[in-house]
């Protein structure tokens, strides 16, 4: 059946995706879903200076101001009605999937299929509106003591304009969320995802200019910027590579007699476990967390206590402790969501109840053992790996000024989201085939 698959792919071309007409109706949907997206990221919040919140982020581009108006596609920038992007909601998600490990209830629900998971969704609608609302109004309260070289961000400060931030915020997020889920549904690849995707995309164009403008003021120089480029090609080649690299377990079943006449079974398949488990997310983690304290001193304008002055200092973008630190919270979040994700006894358990064992590997206990040592050493790799394509942009970007659309995590982003969609589509055609392949079959049976 896997050569079958892989000879259809290799046979793929434009005549197939041009007969191919659910897949062109869900990729027009999808596109015309991520244009509305891309239109609402410039509809203006009310009782916002627009020029003094370009002059406040133009001082903010390194801070987690920076990397959140990266995930917002430039909405937080423009403070526009999806200035939180759908941020909320990946939380929300990463939040109720880390409680499905501790809380017993919500575990029973993970396992009770297509209804527990639809209790588990409903659950992080709730949670997306409580962290919008609770984020909305912490954003307005920010907003009113934000002040530029102009004057303050906010025109007219007071409850009014914090009710109104917080319900056109919370709004504006549970329609991307509503929208990923459409996109999801009834488009190509995961709604939440393209939407962040897309924001990332149409922000490189600006950042590229930017960095092109270094290198014509005279910040960066024009052989510096060539390595640059030749340095972020060599990291997106490396993300492709070390994202589609995995382990293959070997896993055998046993032959059983059936209706006593025949023997069956006896296959081999294989279980495979990614390097990196546990994708993008201990980035974000470890990237929020870090840039906080920097971004509350932002938020005083220097006015802070000097506690805070000194953390802020210490921490700062390309510091030996903010590198130190960022390596280890990344390492530390890939371990705790990788072990989350994938259960090692749930896994061995389901291999024992279909009769599946690793070759050599007694099945149950020895057998959850034995992934879980796999698992360690993969996580091991792949921890390193997500910190060294994390570090080294960010080193560039404190010593050279490069703009954060060229980030590690901008870039790991952008190809996973490319790879996973390309993926999709291409499971859609090879479907396509094979019906074709049926409806010829049935053809030909009624001819003869």
């Amino acid at each position: 059946m896997a050569s079958v698959a892989e000879q259809l792919a290799a046979n793929i071309n434009f005549g197939v995706f041009a007969k191919a007409t659910e897949l062109k109706k869900r990729l027009w949907f999808t596109l015309g879903c991520l244009v509305v997206y891309r239109l609402g990221t410039y509809i203006p919040l009310p009782g916002i200076d627009a020029e003094v919140m370009a002059q406040i982020f133009a001082q903010q581009r390194g801070g987690i101001l920076g990397m959140f108006n990266m995930f917002a596609g430039g909405a937080l920038e423009r403070m526009s009605i999806f200035a939180l992007g759908i941020l909320p909601y990946i939380s929300a998600s990463i939040i109720i999937q880390l409680m499905t490990a501790v809380a017993p209830t919500l575990e029973q629900l993970k396992k009770e299929g297509e209804v527990g998971r639809k209790k588990l969704n409903q659950y992080t609608r709730y949670l997306t509106v409580v962290l919008a609302a609770f984020q909305a109004y912490g954003l307005a309260l920010g907003l009113e003591a934000m002040q530029g070289p102009t004057g303050s961000a906010v025109i007219d400060p007071g409850w009014f304009f914090r009710a109104t931030t917080v319900i056109t915020i919370v709004g504006g997020t549970m329609f991307l969320m509503w929208l990923g889920e459409q996109i999801t549904a009834r488009g190509v690849g995961n709604g939440s995802s393209l939407i962040i995707f897309t924001g990332i995309i149409a922000n490189l164009p600006a950042g590229l200019a930017a960095l092109l403008e270094l290198g014509r003021t005279g910040a960066m120089s024009p052989l510096a910027i060539v390595v640059f480029i030749v340095l972020a090609l060599g990291v997106i080649t490396f993300i492709v590579f070390m994202e589609r690299a995995h382990r293959r377990i070997l896993v055998q079943y046993p032959k059983r007699m059936v209706g006593g006449t025949r023997m069956v079974g006896g296959e081999s398949s294989h279980l495979p476990i990614k390097i990196n488990v546990s994708g993008v997310i201990p980035i974000i983690f470890a990237s929020s967390l870090l840039l906080l304290p920097s971004t509350v001193g932002g938020f005083t304008g220097g006015r802070g206590p000097d506690w805070l002055l000194t953390i802020t200092a210490l921490l700062g973008p390309g510091q030996p402790l903010h590198m130190l630190l960022y390596a280890a919270l990344i390492v530390f979040f890939a371990f705790f969501y990788t072990s989350v994700v994938f259960n090692p006894k749930d896994t061995a358990e389901n291999l024992r109840k279909h009769g599946g064992f690793v070759p050599g590997i007694r099945p149950g206990e020895r057998t959850a053992q034995y992934l879980d040592y796999v698992l360690t050493r993969l996580t091991v790799v792949g921890s390193l790996y997500l910190a060294l394509v994390a570090i080294l942009p960010e080193v560039l970007i404190a010593q050279y000024g490069v703009p954060i659309f060229f980030g590690g995590t901008s870039l790991l982003i952008v190809v996973s989201v490319t790879m996973d969609t390309v993926a999709q589509i291409q499971s859609h055609l090879i479907a396509h085939q094979y019906e074709g392949l049926v409806r010829k079959a049935r053809l030909r049976g009624r001819r003869r």
